[in-house]
């Protein structure tokens, strides 16, 4: 029996293209958002302990009573964590938690924006330089399905692990301060969990998710048209140019022409390229939706990531990346070597 030769297809190698890219960059995917969370979760732990000796030993000297002390870690008063509360403690210590847990859980959306930034500067411009780009282009795949899975990965792999790493520290954090009100005789439930909002803190990072790919498109396509097209240096070149452009608009008051400042142009032209994979960013181009928020919780809201979706910003932002990303498609079908 003769053997039949099936096509692969398009999504096949999409998938295959998508692992190529996450075991050739799994440090900053996946291992660098974890260790950041670590790093956070230790040194947390560490101040905790820290605050919890000093104001044990300011306390036995007599020079501080406990219930009058004001040591903080991250945000979270110790001192309302080791005393009976009543119902106004319980609220001011709820939002204490929380304001802690979205500081500890950030560590790994710090790491996220800077992986993201150099993956995209060098996911076009590497294969040049070693001429892998000569063995890719031997094989079946079209350069839109090379470009687009590092794109993909970019925008969504990345993110997604991120936000695992940043919901495992929040839910290890929780888990260490609940051991400390345990030890000093509190019920960890009702003084950690209760007043706390991890569930919501969660769904809210799960739901920037899409904001994330939607608003981080101009810069991931600004930057992956710079990895195809330059010849030596894409990061001098995908900065400066921006940069460049920013100090002849405020130098010329070019945008008076059109009865805006150059601090728009800074924003929404050099920031949206240059700045559109730090994580919350976004915040900048909604202040009053910011600020009008009471606690932290409805700031990182479900409802209130989502509602970036309805910015005018990001979708010409996003049909602007999408204008990159082909453009970078067209620059590697005629890409040679450097």
């Amino acid at each position: 029996m003769n053997a039949v030769n099936h096509p692969i297809s398009k999504v096949s190698t999409l998938r295959w293209l998508l692992k190529r890219e996450y075991w050739e960059n799994r440090g900053g995917f996946l291992y660098a958002p974890f260790i950041a969370g670590i790093a956070s979760l230790v040194m947390s732990t560490v101040g905790i302990v820290i605050g919890l000796f000093v104001l044990r030993r300011a306390a036995s000297q007599g020079d501080l009573h406990i219930n009058n002390s004001d040591i903080q870690v991250n945000g979270l008063d110790l001192d309302l964590l080791t005393r009976q509360l009543d119902p106004k403690d319980l609220v001011e210590l709820g939002n204490g938690l929380d304001a802690t847990l979205a500081l500890s859980s950030a560590w790994p959306f710090v790491v996220l924006g800077f992986v993201v930034f150099f993956y995209c500067l060098g996911a076009l411009y590497d294969d040049r330089r070693d001429r892998s780009i000569l063995f890719w282009k031997s094989l079946p795949l079209s350069d839109t399905q090379t470009v687009l899975s590092k794109l993909i990965s970019a925008v969504l792999v990345a993110p997604i692990i991120a936000v695992v790493a940043s919901i495992v520290t929040m839910l290890c954090f929780l888990v260490v301060i609940s051991i400390v009100a345990l030890t000093h005789g509190g019920d960890p439930m009702a003084l950690i969990w209760g007043p706390s909002s991890p569930l919501l803190l969660a769904a809210g990072h799960l739901s920037w998710i899409p904001v994330f790919m939607l608003w981080s498109l101009p810069t991931v396509g600004w930057l992956l048209l710079c990895s195809s097209w330059a010849k030596s240096k894409p990061f001098l070149w995908a900065v400066m140019l921006p940069l460049f452009a920013g100090i002849v608009v405020s130098t010329t008051k070019v945008m008076g022409l059109f009865d805006m400042t150059s601090g728009w142009f800074w924003q929404h032209i050099v920031g949206r390229l240059l700045l559109g994979t730090i994580p919350g960013v976004e915040l900048a181009y909604r202040p009053e939706a910011a600020m009008s928020r009471d606690s932290i919780v409805e700031l990182l809201s479900p409802s209130h990531q989502l509602g970036a979706l309805a910015l005018p910003e990001i979708w010409i932002g996003a049909a602007v990346g999408i204008a990159f990303i082909f453009i970078a498609i067209r620059l590697r079908r005629r890409a040679g070597e450097i």
